[in-house]
């Protein structure tokens, strides 16, 4: 069961020098989200470099996610595989190790026909009991879930519940609601249109500076949920410099810095990645100190989602 509300961090992965996982800031991290209320925590997504991990690496971290956050939120792994066999093979070990739901990308490296993407979907969910939220990005994975095709799948595939919105079209929001009710929830899924898409509807966030900035990105969804509106928009716009880190190809290294100043992640990437340098590094370290020395005085937010 999960409850397709709030922020959801599509956390990292943190590595050692020696490129193995580093369980210990591992679990930094994921306390410093649980402390600032976060709803949900997903594995295994682009900003966990989960193009890079192994299978065994996925369990480990399921397994360790699931230990520290003692039920208190739903774990969430993300699958991004090449085959269906893949794919259900990894819904399958997911649920093994304690995950309460997963998040689909259509199928990687291969553009599948709109047909083949629905049928992809519909064999993996029908191999698990697990909860499924796909998540529809157009424009970095080339495939877009449209409206007639998720009728298809909401309708085969009770399990099937949620969207992870990133067209980048906020009008498709509206369209959602419009056509499927609250039988698709609705989670965006990019940092610089977070704001815009809650006030219109979505249910919820799954989060990229989440990782570096917890409270910050929980605050803004508490205070607009409780209609505190000029508030959440004052956090909003001071956060969007350090949000536009998400919308970057280098978004992984960007949150990572980020998280270093913030002393609850590393700079260590997984090759072929590299941490930034040069004239990259310098402008991505001024966005941050520039933001950290104006950093925002929080309202009392965590009040609003006990008297919610």
């Amino acid at each position: 069961m999960v409850n397709w509300k709030g922020v959801m961090p599509a956390v990292t992965t943190q590595f050692t020098s020696k490129d193995e996982l580093d369980l210990d800031l591992f679990k930094v991290n994921i306390e410093a989200q649980l402390d600032a209320g976060v709803h949900g925590i997903v594995l295994g997504g682009t900003l966990g470099e989960a193009s890079t991990l192994t299978d065994e690496e996925r369990r480990v971290l399921t397994r360790e996610a699931v230990k520290l956050v003692e039920g208190k939120v739903p774990v969430l792994m993300n699958i991004a595989e090449q085959t269906t066999k893949a794919a259900i093979n990894l819904a399958k070990t997911a649920e093994e190790d304690g995950a309460k739901g997963l998040m689909m990308l259509p199928p990687m490296r291969y553009k599948a026909t709109d047909a083949e993407t629905v049928a992809y979907f519909k064999e993996v969910a029908n191999s698990t009991s697990l909860p499924i939220m796909i998540y529809n990005n157009p424009v970095d994975y080339k495939i877009e879930v449209t409206l007639d095709m998720f009728a298809e799948l909401l309708e085969a595939c009770p399990n099937i519940q949620a969207v992870k919105e990133s067209t980048r079209d906020t009008t498709n929001i509206t369209r959602i609601k419009n056509r499927f009710g609250d039988r698709l929830a609705i989670m965006t899924g990019v940092d610089t249109l977070a704001l815009e898409s809650l006030l219109l509807g979505a249910d919820g966030w799954v989060a990229g500076l989440v990782d570096a900035f917890p409270e910050e990105t929980v605050a803004i969804y508490e205070l607009q949920k409780a209609g505190r509106i000029k508030e959440a928009l004052d956090i909003y716009r001071w956060f969007m410099p350090l949000l536009e880190l998400d919308i970057s190809p280098q978004l992984v290294q960007n949150i990572k810095l980020a998280s270093v100043y913030t002393k609850i992640g590393s700079e260590y990437v997984r090759a072929p990645r590299k941490p930034l340098s040069g004239k990259e590094r310098e402008a991505v370290v001024k966005i941050i100190e520039d933001s950290l020395e104006n950093r925002p005085q929080l309202p009392d937010y965590k009040a609003l989602s006990v008297t919610a």
